[in-house]
């Protein structure tokens, strides 16, 4: 008989746990993502058929300066912000298994005694003089049987999530490198600016005391005189303004490394290599590495995997509520012998009948979330296309300044050297001679900008590609 009854209670068990494996799908199976149309993201381009992009590069090979490598490796190690986003990756670990968990049922096992005591017959004097002792060892479980999805969906949003915390993390991995690396080139045109500037003032002081001598042979007056100190002054000015910024930046970057204020080792401005063209790929792909465009599909997905949710819950539940197996006696000796063996198995069938509307509310207000993760993803593509395009239509109208840059820069070097030469000669002007004196210190810090400004745009294409996460 005992062996008869176990045999049945097993079988039970079993056809219960078949179905409910039964209903665990796949959580990896996440909803469709949304489509977005990327065709005429970049204004006024002529089609681009080559697919290669440079976000398929590492960062390791786009950026070939070995010092400023150095420096985003050691910020990978150590920035702040990296750090709090692997944490946020491990909350969102912790989120999903507990979501997996829920799949499964719940056991414990315990020892329990239990005393009841209860009154003699009416008219009888004995108060609570009968009692009873029972004593149960073993286990017990409940469970919820996802017949709709309802837990296997629960867990597909859960991880959504846990792929968007990743993408978080590779969005602050891309814009950190991003940040580093121009402020890196910044700190190099500082560098450049300041030699410049240095190099000029040397020059002015030549003019100034050239000047000067003329003025003693009474071939210039005390204005030309001051006037050229004035240009010195003012040249020299630039110098300490130029060093402030220069320590500015070697704090910034060290705040970037996670590390106390200190000097920054790096190379030279005129070392760094401009590209003539960028590679950003066709466009079903340009975006499609961009951490924020997958977190933004990604939200979708998780809305819509919650839709399913909110909709699984007009549907009836079945609960095993309480499932145990074990042991139970009168008492200890006799727990352990084998008519004590006990069991006991309570489902129920649940169906929603009123709730006060909050079933049907429920699964309309997911429905509105998952539309408008829908429309924030449209944005999130559009407004990256935005950024794509303007970066590229930026980078060529730069480049196309060089050539002209580099003919301003001759004309007027050449301006100078003429303008000294009269001015000795005594046919020309003062003020000719600080005017170009004045210019070409002007065209060359711009030179430096214009360098700046490429290298910039450079940086932030990659970035703007999703590069930078491998």
């Amino acid at each position: 008989m005992y062996n008869h009854i176990k045999g049945r209670y097993y079988l039970l068990l079993i056809a219960i746990f078949a179905i409910g494996f039964s209903s665990c799908r796949s959580y990896k199976n996440l909803p469709e993502a949304p489509q977005a149309d990327t065709q005429g993201l970049i204004r006024d381009s002529i089609a681009n058929t080559d697919t290669t992009t440079i976000a398929n590069i590492p960062w390791k090979e786009y950026f070939t300066d070995a010092k400023l490598q150095t420096l985003i490796a050691e910020a990978l190690n150590n920035n702040f912000d990296l750090q709090i986003a692997m944490q946020r990756i491990r909350q969102s670990e912790a989120t999903f298994s507990m979501s997996r968990g829920a799949l499964l049922p719940s056991v414990s096992a315990g020892l329990q005694e239990t005393h009841q005591r209860t009154s003699s017959k009416a008219g009888e004097t004995n108060v609570l003089g009968y009692y009873t002792n029972m004593m149960s060892l073993g286990f017990t479980a409940s469970w919820e049987i996802d017949l709709w999805g309802k837990l296997n969906n629960q867990s597909k949003s859960r991880y959504a999530g846990l792929l968007s915390s990743y993408e978080y993390r590779n969005l602050v991995q891309t814009t950190l490198i991003s940040n580093i690396a121009k402020a890196y080139y910044n700190l190099l045109a500082l560098d450049e600016q300041l030699k410049i500037t240095r190099e000029t003032i040397g020059l002015l002081e030549k003019s100034t005391q050239t000047i000067a001598e003329l003025k003693e042979a009474g071939q210039q007056n005390a204005a030309a005189v001051e006037q050229s100190r004035a240009l010195l002054y003012n040249t020299q000015i630039m110098v300490p303004q130029l060093e402030s910024q220069i320590r500015k930046q070697e704090d910034a970057i060290s705040a970037l490394l996670g590390r106390t204020p200190s000097g920054i080792d790096r190379d030279s401005i005129n070392h760094e290599l401009v590209s003539d063209r960028l590679a950003y790929g066709v466009p079903a792909q340009m975006l499609a590495k961009r951490p924020d465009v997958r977190q933004a599909e990604l939200s979708f997905r998780s809305a819509y995997a919650l839709t399913n949710v909110a909709k699984a819950n007009f549907y009836p539940s079945l609960t095993l509520t309480t499932a145990s197996f074990g042991l139970a006696a009168g008492g200890f000796t006799d727990l352990f012998k084998p008519e004590s063996v006990a069991a006991q198995l309570i489902g129920g069938l649940t169906q929603p009948i009123f709730n006060k509307k909050q079933v049907r509310g429920n699964y309309k207000i997911a429905l509105a979330q998952k539309e408008e993760a829908l429309l924030n993803f449209k944005s999130v593509v559009l407004s990256a296309g935005q950024e794509v395009s303007d970066i590229l239509f930026g980078y060529s109208a730069s480049l196309r300044k060089n050539a002209f840059r580099e003919k301003q820069i001759t004309s007027l070097t050449n301006a100078v050297d003429f303008t000294q030469e009269l001015l000795s000669a005594g046919e020309a002007n003062y003020t000719e001679v600080l005017n170009a004196q004045q210019s070409l210190l002007n065209a060359q810090l711009n030179r430096v900008n214009d360098k700046l400004e490429q290298l910039t745009y450079s940086v932030s294409l990659y970035k703007a590609l999703g590069g930078g996460t491998k």
